[in-house]
Formats: C-alpha cells, sequence, structure tokens
C-alpha cells in the first residue's frame, strides 16, 4: 500500500520561545520553509498578500512557504515559533493545500511546544530579525544542526510535529478538488521529474491528448499553462536549493535543467522580484529595531 504519510517528512530549521517588546517589524519576508507560531501573551499583527491577521493568545498560526508576509508589533508579545521546510516531495505535498491561518489551540498545544524547545535547545534563534537566520549559510548551519541530533530527539522532534500539523491538515482544502485525472498524474509527473527537462508533448502524450488539448484542459484545471506551472515549482526549487545547498547559482539552474543560467536568472527574478544572488543575500527593515 502506498501511503503518503510515510514520505511526509519536516525538517526543523528553528524552534524556541521570543519574547518581544515592540521589535517584531518586518516588511516582505518570503521563505522556503513554513512557520508555526503559538502565541502565550500580548498582541502583534501578520499580513499576507493583502490580508491581516491578529496573532493573540491561545492560537496557533501557519504562515505557508513561499508566501510574502510582514510582520508588525507595537508592545509586549511572547510567542513559540517553529520553522519547518518540506525536502521530500514525493509523498503529502503541503503546497496542495490551502490551510487555515489560524487554529484555537488544543489542551496539549503549550506542552507540545514547551517539549520540543526542551529537546531541541540548540534550534533557537539569536534574534527575530530574518536578515539573521532567512538566508543560505544560517539555514545550511541549522540542517547540519538538525542532522547531528541524536536518533530519539528527532523521533520525538517528528512525533510533535505531527501532533502540531494535523490540527492544520483536518481544516486543509485541496486546492484543486475535482481536477482531472488525467492532469493529475502530470501534476505528479512535473513533481517527481521536477529536476528533469520536462517536454509539453512527453506530458500531452501520457495523457492521451494533442499538445493543444492538453494545454487548454491543463490551464482550465490548474489557472495556468504547463509551462508555466512547471517554471514556477521549478523557481521555488531553486529558492530551496540556494538556502539549503552550498552550490553556486549556475549549478543550481544546470541541475534544474536550465540549459541558459542567464535565462533562469531572469526567470528567476521575474517570479520572485530579485536576482538568485540578491535572493541569497537578502535584508529586512525593522523601523525599531535601527537606530535613526
Amino acid at each position: 500500500m502506498d501511503d503518503k504519510s510515510l514520505q511526509f517528512v519536516l525538517i526543523t530549521l528553528n524552534v524556541g520561545l521570543a519574547h518581544q517588546e515592540a521589535d517584531w517589524n518586518w516588511e516582505n519576508v518570503t521563505s522556503p520553509f513554513m512557520r508555526l507560531y503559538y502565541v502565550t501573551e500580548g498582541f502583534a499583527q501578520v499580513t499576507i498578500g493583502q490580508k491581516s491577521y491578529n496573532l493573540t493568545p491561545g492560537h496557533v498560526y501557519m504562515i505557508p512557504a513561499f508566501a510574502t508576509h510582514s510582520y508588525h508589533c507595537t508592545g509586549h508579545f511572547v510567542h513559540y515559533y517553529l520553522h519547518l521546510y518540506q525536502e521530500n516531495r514525493q509523498g503529502i505535498v503541503l503546497d496542495d493545500y490551502i490551510f487555515p491561518v489560524q487554529i484555537k489551540a488544543n489542551q496539549n498545544t503549550e506542552s507540545l511546544f514547551k517539549r520540543i524547545c526542551q529537546i531541541n535547545p540548540e534550534m533557537s534563534l539569536i534574534n527575530s530579525n530574518p536578515q539573521s537566520y532567512n538566508n543560505d549559510q544560517t539555514i545550511l548551519q541549522n540542517i547540519v544542526r538538525n542532522k547531528q541530533r541524536s536518533l530519539s530527539v528527532r523521533i520525538e522532534t517528528r512525533g510533535i510535529i505531527y501532533q502540531l500539523m494535523s490540527e492544520f491538515i483536518a481544516e486543509a482544502v485541496s486546492k484543486i478538488p475535482s481536477i482531472d485525472n488525467r492532469i493529475e498524474n502530470s501534476i505528479k509527473y512535473i513533481r517527481k521529474e521536477i529536476f528533469s527537462n520536462i517536454e509539453i508533448e512527453t506530458l500531452s502524450q501520457m495523457c492521451c491528448m494533442s499538445k493543444d488539448h492538453f494545454i487548454r484542459l491543463f490551464k482550465k484545471e490548474v489557472g495556468e499553462t504547463p509551462t508555466q506551472y512547471i517554471n514556477h515549482k521549478k523557481i521555488e526549487q531553486a529558492q530551496l536549493l540556494l538556502l539549503t545547498k552550498n552550490i553556486s547559482v549556475k549549478e543550481v539552474a544546470y541541475s534544474l535543467s536550465f540549459t541558459d543560467d542567464s535565462y533562469f536568472s531572469r526567470l528567476f527574478k521575474k517570479v520572485t522580484g530579485m536576482t538568485p544572488n540578491k535572493y541569497r543575500t537578502r535584508t529586512y527593515y525593522s523601523p525599531n529595531s535601527y537606530p535613526k
């Protein structure tokens, strides 16, 4: 039996408890990893896209990977944080679903966050500035640190993550609940072969359609053409590689089967708004954290 849950693995990058005093203000943050926050005291806001959410005690919040968002805090604010990224994308893939941003904490939530912090003290952040942890050097260090933990800690940590994530998964909705099976299979193929040169003709033949028919049906079901979808998924993978692998931009491009690294850089900027090198070294501004 193909149990997708057995392939669902989330890598812990950071976990800890943060005390903020009007100093959690960061604009236009984006990362290839997701964030969970459990609020215990105070008040803050997070804006995802065009919508703002109040962060209040007794609730857990999820910010998906690749979601551009901003933080706003004007007073006392205490929260647990958990940063996770999905390395294996062959089983359950989180970006196939729409998750609630906020869920109500249950009687076990705080104890779970306390425990995961207790057994992973080395995974806490030095400070809340995304510049300090949302870069290739720090993420690479965290991945190495993650793998150096004892087997018992890794197993217990994964169990806690499953429990916390199960609350969000229970309320998740498939982005395409009634997708055509042929298009669904082509999406699975794209995901599996994301590092290969994926030809539209190959996908259309797999679906037993003409190329034009396949493109029309794909756009109808997914909302973008196959080429647009493939490019977006390749650039998402490139963002992850840039922050988790110690390789050059050219190597990232070639590993994703781009034969022209200049074209790759232009496409990357078109999708993300910045060049690959800028993405690796980007900084964030907080009006309450720097002297005027």
